[in-house]
């Protein structure tokens, strides 16, 4: 009989680890998290959309970027994973040393970036800014803008790709410089892909974050999630206008209804007809890229 453990418990997603430590289990669960903080709510299904769409990406993406997975399905899992509870959200894979990372691309400017770019600031990451740019413009060219990986309950660092190096370095990796660069080089590769077939399919990418770790034997693998509506944008290319905000289709109506509600003092939970929209949207997002 195949033995698991619970290794972690993180904002959206439960890790279990097999026995022999040579594979770990990503459980999606329907937690809700934002600003690096979990909010104690659900969003109904969430982790099944989440784990499908990865799977979807990984599958598209096999042959341009290595990946950890091992199954997608749990039929094709040990079988102490054959059961309701983690049908549909639970992926097997090999267990990855981390590498401490968010691997951030970005194709618009929007979020951060842009509130940056209102205060007057033009650098990010290794990147100068043109002046004259809108709220959601398309940048010249997609831009890798990494952060640290920060504990729970604490915020990212942006970092150039210099720092990246000495991040892996302090981590204990050998060869960081490699390593840096296989993450920035592999992370522009997989946007690049994603976001060609996105505007196939009527939305555009405007940024995705990947995580990468390194296996037994030095190969740098993308792990945990591609492209989902947790870890990237997604706006309808038909409702796309340059100068404002974009209507998502991920998690930006969340997170700005949570900073609104907490700037002004009467932030207690997170309404249900809001969770309820943010669902539909991830449902959606789903079904036009992949039927």
């Amino acid at each position: 009989m195949d033995k698991w453990s619970k290794v972690k418990s993180g904002k959206v997603r439960d890790i279990w680890q097999s026995d022999n430590g040579r594979c770990i289990a990503l459980v999606a669960t329907d937690r809700v998290s934002a600003f690096d903080e979990k909010l104690g709510v659900i969003v109904p299904d969430k982790g099944k959309i989440l784990t499908q769409m990865s799977a979807k990406w990984f599958e598209l993406t096999e042959n341009l970027v290595p990946n950890a997975i091992l199954a997608t399905d749990v039929e094709n899992m040990p079988s102490s994973w054959r059961k309701d509870e983690f049908a549909g959200r639970t992926t097997e894979m090999i267990a990855l040393r981390m590498l401490p990372l968010e691997a951030i691309v970005r194709g618009y400017i929007t979020g951060s970036m842009w509130s940056k770019y209102c205060k007057g600031e033009r650098t990010i990451s290794d990147y100068t800014m043109p002046e004259g740019l809108q709220e959601s413009q398309q940048l010249p060219e997609p831009i890798y803008t990494p952060t640290t990986k920060a504990p729970e309950g604490e915020h990212d660092m942006e970092v150039n790709f210099e720092q990246s190096v000495l991040e892996i370095e302090k981590a204990g990796f050998e060869n960081a410089r490699d390593l840096a660069e296989k993450v920035r080089d592999y992370s522009l590769k997989l946007y690049s892909f994603c976001s060609d077939y996105a505007k196939s399919r009527g939305i555009i990418l405007a940024d995705s974050k990947f995580e990468f770790g390194v296996d037994e034997e030095g190969i740098v693998r993308v792990a945990d999630e591609v492209c989902t509506p947790d870890s990237a944008r997604f706006w309808s290319v038909d409702d796309y206008e340059i100068g404002r905000s974009q209507a998502s289709m991920d998690k930006q109506m969340l997170r700005d209804w949570v900073k609104q509600a907490k700037e002004a003092g009467t932030y207690t939970t997170v309404p249900d007809e809001i969770l309820q929209e943010t669902g539909r949207r991830y449902r959606k997002c789903y079904e036009l890229l992949f039927g």
